[in-house]
This record gives C-alpha cells, structure tokens and sequence, in this order.
C-alpha cells in the first residue's frame, strides 16, 4: 500500500489495503480484537444494541459476528470514509457519518477502536462525555487509542518498542518513518483524562493503551 504524504482514510488505496496494514503496523490488534470479543460475551445482552464507532472496513462486527447472531443482538457501525464503507464487510447496519455529529441512541455496547487520536481534540471530550450517559444500565464502551509518550527515559523506551514491533512484523524502516511523516497533523494521541475517572485501564503496550467503561447509577 502506498503511503501518501498526507494520511488520509478517504482514499480507495488505503482502503482496500487496510486490513493488512494495520496488522502490520500493529502487531497486536488481533489480540485486542480477542478483547472485544471476550468483552462482547460479558456484556452483550439477548437483542442488545452494539454500536462499532469509527468501523474502518468492519473488523469489529466480523469478530463480533457469532455472539450477535447468537443473542440475536443489532449492530450499528458508524464510519465517516465513503472509501472505507465501500471495503466494510462486518454486517449490521453501515451508515456513513462523522462521529462527533451523529444522533447516538442508547446502547449496550460500544467500541471505539483506534478512532479518538483522529477526532480533533476540541472534539473528543464532548463525544466521549455524550457516548457514556447512553450506556444502558449494565452495559459499557471498549476504548482502544494511542496515548501520549511517556516522560523520561521509558517514553524513549516505548517508543522504540512501537517501531521494532512494526518492523518485527513486516514492515521496512522506510515506511515506518514515512507512515509516521504522513501522519503529521491528523493523528494526535489522546490524554485518558478526557475518558470518564471510573474507566478501567485494561492493556497498555508501548504507546498504546484499552479502558473498558462501564455503565453507573449516577451517570
């Protein structure tokens, strides 16, 4: 897959080679996929709504695919790339929209996989706020993102250990660096302040890290 200068998921390239560039530039994301799934058995009710939030080209439903028949559970994947949808093949119900602007409705369970270091920061907490109150009682959201770097000597440290997983994985020292380039300016890592104060860290490898929240009385 070619990679532009500037990064960008509304291109037909991309989508069509995204599945095996995030495998490659991510080593681990079939492990957290397994997350989800592990999640989705916990939490998912019989006729239980799921909403996969920022679904690329359908990894999620995919994974998701036997405890939503099974609980014959609704899915709804919301992803804002024409490009991306025309690559989706996760089931439910695909609708093309911008996130931070769409009309969500309570739900059981949601998934937002590597989509927040997208959303502009003035965005973010505002959705995740909005996303939270409509967890329904005994419900909650999986959030997987790329953080800040850590201070001090670690942060080199687990910077290093992103890119050696990437070329470890397949992937050249040139495109790790003209990846990271083409990036400049549209992917900025999150601060899991913005996340609720009752979020459960429950993975953290290098630069990257998963919370689960879960619904509240009070929320």
């Amino acid at each position: 897959m070619k990679i532009p200068k500037n990064w960008t998921f509304k291109d037909d390239g991309i989508a069509k080679g995204f599945n095996d560039h995030v495998r490659e530039q991510l080593p681990w994301y079939d492990l957290m996929t397994q997350a989800v799934v592990h999640f989705g058995r916990h939490y998912i009710p019989n006729g239980g709504i799921i909403y996969d939030i920022g679904a690329s080209t359908g990894n999620i439903g995919n994974a998701l695919r036997e405890v939503i028949e099974s609980r014959k559970a609704s899915l709804i994947a919301i992803e804002e790339s024409k490009e991306m949808v025309k690559q989706y093949t996760g089931g439910g119900e695909i609708i093309t929209a911008d996130v931070t602007e769409f009309d969500f409705q309570p739900f059981d369970f949601g998934v937002v996989f590597l989509v927040l270091m997208f959303i502009p920061i003035a965005r973010r907490g505002k959705l995740i706020h909005r996303l939270i109150q409509l967890i329904k009682p005994g419900g909650c959201m999986i959030i997987i993102d790329k953080i800040h770097t850590p201070s001090g000597y670690y942060g080199t440290v687990a910077r290093r250990l992103t890119m050696q997983m990437k070329m470890d994985a397949g992937a050249n020292a040139e495109a790790v660096i003209e990846k990271e380039l083409s990036l400049a300016g549209y992917q900025r890592p999150i601060d899991p302040l913005i996340l609720s104060p009752y979020a459960k860290q429950f993975f953290q490898l290098g630069e990257f890290a998963g919370w689960i929240i879960e619904a509240r009385a009070n929320e």
